[in-house]
């Protein structure tokens, strides 16, 4: 019990990186889901099949296969650049995938009437999206979103697999290697994921009743 307090400052590290890679990707993940979502559903068939193609394969390949292509490929090709950004645009491109899926299941929700009585008044197509589609279907997505944010959170373990120590479960491992306690690391570290997704979900659940009185 000794290694937890006296290194908790080491977990609480561990714990803001972890963070810190948990929010860039769930941020850029928003952005790249969003637009393959209006991709999907797009007049432009182009766009519609190069979306499909784009989530079918991504969502076809391992996480940890796609970063450690990133993370050791690119350097292969002449890209090379920070390592936890590298981790980031890897799970980034890779949850957008979850993210389009979440957000189009959104907007199949969105009665029919609404987008045609939109048309009818004249809207256009992008107009209809951002004024009617989209902010109902984030309000129906609320929980499906929260749980793919869950997700990206407990998959931000898998950076300390390609190198990036400063994360969470980095810092568990070298803790573990320097002092042998897995129990004691290890089930702290677990405990700090599992106040993590208790709190994603109790927020969840506070912004979505927050959304049900609006409508």
């Amino acid at each position: 019990m000794d290694v937890i307090t006296s290194h908790a400052d080491v977990f609480g590290q561990g714990l803001l990186v972890s963070l810190q890679i948990s929010g860039c990707t769930f941020l850029l993940a928003a952005v790249g889901g969003v637009l393959l979502a209006v991709c999907r559903i797009s007049p432009v068939r182009p766009l519609r099949l190069f979306a499909a193609l784009y989530v079918s394969t991504v969502r076809s390949v391992p996480l940890l296969v796609l970063l450690a292509l990133f993370v050791f490929g690119l350097p292969e090709i002449g890209l090379v650049y920070s390592l936890l950004w590298t981790v980031v645009t890897a799970m980034a491109l890779y949850w957008a995938a979850f993210f389009c899926e979440t957000v189009r299941a959104g907007v199949r929700s969105v009665p029919v009437g609404q987008t045609e009585a939109a048309r009818a008044l004249g809207l256009t197509f992008w107009q209809v999206l951002y004024h009617v589609v989209v902010p109902q279907a984030l309000r129906c997505a609320v929980q499906p979103l929260a749980s793919l944010l869950i997700a990206v959170v407990l998959n931000s373990s898998l950076a300390a697999a390609v190198g990036v120590t400063q994360e969470l479960t980095g810092q568990t491992v070298l803790l573990d290697q320097q002092y042998a306690q897995p129990v004691f690391t290890f089930g702290a570290a677990a405990m700090c994921y599992v106040l993590l997704t208790l709190a994603v979900g109790r927020a969840a659940a506070v912004f979505e009743r927050r959304l049900a009185v609006l409508r």
